[in-house]
């Protein structure tokens, strides 16, 4: 079944009227905003970037973050919804096709979503969601003041040097794709330094 923008709309604000936090959802909210302008100045579907910035976080509903790309991966399959929505959940964590590239530290190991991450082809869409989830919290940020964010709060790890060289290499393909910085199609992170 394909999503669009009011379904992920709803899902979300079902979503936030459970969980124990709010945080998440505002960060969806930013994410999904950051894919649209990227996918925009891209030429790509702006709606569906939009989508997929909106749920890519779904798992976190129930407030069980840990687990949270498995939550919404199953979430989204049980609600009957196509592949390429219910595979942001798993892609969108993960760079490099490396599930131990993620922030906050080596991932406990669950077979299914290493192989998954390990053989997935991204989508333009996915990395596109993966370098807006390094950009933003409830505001877009560069990937500095957010990689440093995520450290604060999650602490460095032995994988934390790797994931933050891989970021920059993420971000560095965004800026060679557009022809310019992403960071001037965000005005604002001026104003959120």
């Amino acid at each position: 079944m394909k999503m669009n923008k009011e379904d992920a709309r709803k899902l979300l604000e079902e979503a936030s009227k459970i969980t124990p936090h709010q945080g998440w959802v505002e960060h969806s909210k930013c994410v999904s905003y950051a894919a649209g302008k990227i996918a925009e100045a891209l030429n790509l579907d702006v709606e569906k970037a939009e989508t997929l910035g909106l749920i890519h976080d779904i798992g976190k509903r129930t407030g069980d973050f840990k687990n949270h790309v498995m939550n919404g991966y199953t979430y989204l399959k049980e609600l009957g919804y196509d592949d390429e929505y219910c595979n942001i959940c798993l892609t969108h964590s993960y760079l490099n096709n490396d599930a131990n590239c993620t922030a906050g530290g080596i991932p406990v190991d669950i077979p299914f979503r290493n192989e998954f991450v390990k053989n997935h082809t991204y989508t333009i869409y996915e990395k596109i969601i993966n370098l807006c989830d390094l950009m933003c919290t409830s505001k877009v940020n560069t990937v500095d003041k957010r990689l440093i964010d995520i450290i604060i709060r999650r602490g460095a790890h032995p994988n934390t040097q790797y994931h933050v060289q891989e970021t920059y290499k993420l971000k560095a393909y965004f800026d060679e794709l557009l022809g310019y910085n992403v960071y001037d199609l965000f005005p604002e992170i001026k104003e959120n330094l």
